[in-house]
């Protein structure tokens, strides 16, 4: 207590070193680093196969032994740096809380702020903290100026939360929604934007896209889409909540007007934790969800009129972005798509196994849905769990019914083994 006490004292009460530099253990950082070095010779898609560095990050987090989670696409767990600075946050806020919340850590966020703009290829006043994708989108779906008639296109593979809130837009102001429809699996970009093309027309104002599809992993080509609106005159809203610290893209790249994302999905940062970005240009336009004093400013900030929000889960994502940045985008997307081809290709030949998700690089990464012929998505979760104590998640959405396998960069392959025997056995 007295050396943290004399650490605040030190740094002058500078929230930029209160985010980092105490709570990043230095004997792990050390270890990590000596890692990445070993295999810093390595391309990205050789370092994914380097089971020796990954058992290192493995051992990074404390999930359960006991449990194979491959459900990391619902929320993921915390490597353990980012829980001890979790409770670290929480034990200085308890120290005077409304001193270090508002006084030292609420002044955090810039920092948190900057590096989350780096990873997503943007500005940092384009960047607004919240508490997830939901959150975040709904904030933009309802801050939107749209008026009777103005058609808004979507997919009915979007998120439910998603959906409901453009229907609310429906029924509250009467805009239209058109749906372009889309296959599981889809391997064409042309074909894909012609399914969005194909609903927008003049009065055509909003297109929204979910990057990675959450029921099944199909990645859309979103820069295309978001050209093909443009042109038309509409802007894009990027539903990002599988993307982000998954697969390696740039927002300034992609050009989307509005976007959203989880952190607590493949960023790995606390439970709660997510952003949405608004073009600097359109932020004025846009009505905040909880309204300050000023609803029209051009300050991003406008956005984070929350209230009291958790400081400290949103102080540890600091340590997320740090722990993501060391392993390396490119490096993790490569693991995450080998762990999911390592089962797949195991299972795919199967007579009565059917993938929901291409298997090309372009349209997915980590998750993938299967089914099984004559049995439901439910029947076949409830069988993994009950049988081999693998936690996943039943998919049944349009014509996908099947299970949804998501790992993530600690699970092994052992674990993706027992997967694989489980599937043989439905598949019988």
């Amino acid at each position: 207590m007295a050396q943290r006490r004399s650490f605040l004292k030190q740094a002058g009460g500078t929230a930029a070193a209160l985010t980092l530099a105490p709570f990043f253990n230095a004997a792990y950082g050390k270890s990590l680093n000596n890692e990445i070095q070993k295999i810093a010779h390595l391309d990205a898609e050789q370092a994914a196969t380097d089971e020796n560095f990954w058992k290192f990050i493995q051992s990074s987090y404390s999930v359960s032994a006991n449990i194979t989670n491959l459900n990391n696409g619902g929320v993921s767990p915390q490597p353990t740096v980012v829980q001890d600075a979790l409770v670290r946050f929480n034990e200085l806020c308890n120290e005077a809380p409304s001193y270090y919340m508002w006084r030292i850590l609420d002044q955090g966020r810039e920092t948190i702020r900057e590096n989350l703009a780096k990873l997503a290829g943007c500005y940092a006043e384009e960047i607004a903290i919240n508490r997830n994708s939901t959150e975040a989108l709904e904030t933009i779906i309802f801050g939107l100026n749209l008026k009777s008639g103005d058609e808004v296109v979507v997919s009915k593979f979007d998120y439910p939360n998603m959906i409901n809130s453009w229907k609310q837009r429906v029924k509250r102001d009467g805009v239209v929604l058109k749906y372009a429809k889309l296959d599981m699996p889809m391997e064409d970009d042309k074909e894909i934007v012609k399914r969005y093309t194909d609903q927008m027309t003049s009065k055509t104002k909003i297109v929204h896209i979910t990057q990675v599809i959450n029921w099944t992993g199909q990645i859309l080509p979103v820069k295309k889409i978001t050209q093909a609106a443009h042109k038309r005159g509409a802007e894009v809203i990027v539903d990002g909540a599988h993307a982000y610290a998954h697969i390696d893209f740039s927002l300034r790249d992609l050009n989307c007007d509005y976007f959203g994302t989880s952190l607590h999905k493949w960023l790995c940062a606390p439970f709660g934790t997510g952003f949405m970005f608004v073009k600097k240009e359109k932020i004025p336009a846009m009505w905040t969800m909880f309204s300050n004093d000023d609803p029209n400013s051009g300050d991003i900030r406008k956005f984070e009129v929350l209230g009291t929000r958790s400081f400290p889960s949103e102080q540890a994502i600091g340590n997320a972005l740090k722990f993501h940045n060391m392993v390396g985008t490119k490096r993790k997307e490569s693991r995450l798509r080998y762990l999911k081809n390592y089962w797949v290709d195991q299972v795919k030949d199967l007579p009565k196994v059917k993938l929901y998700a291409s298997q090309l690089p372009q349209y997915s990464c980590a998750l993938t849905t299967f089914g099984v012929e004559g049995k439901t998505g439910r029947e076949m979760n409830q069988y993994l769990f009950n049988n081999f104590k693998i936690h996943c998640t039943p998919i049944e959405r349009e014509m996908v019914d099947g299970v949804r396998v998501t790992p993530h960069i600690y699970t092994t392959l052992p674990e993706l083994d027992r997967l694989v025997t489980a599937i043989k056995e439905l598949a019988v």
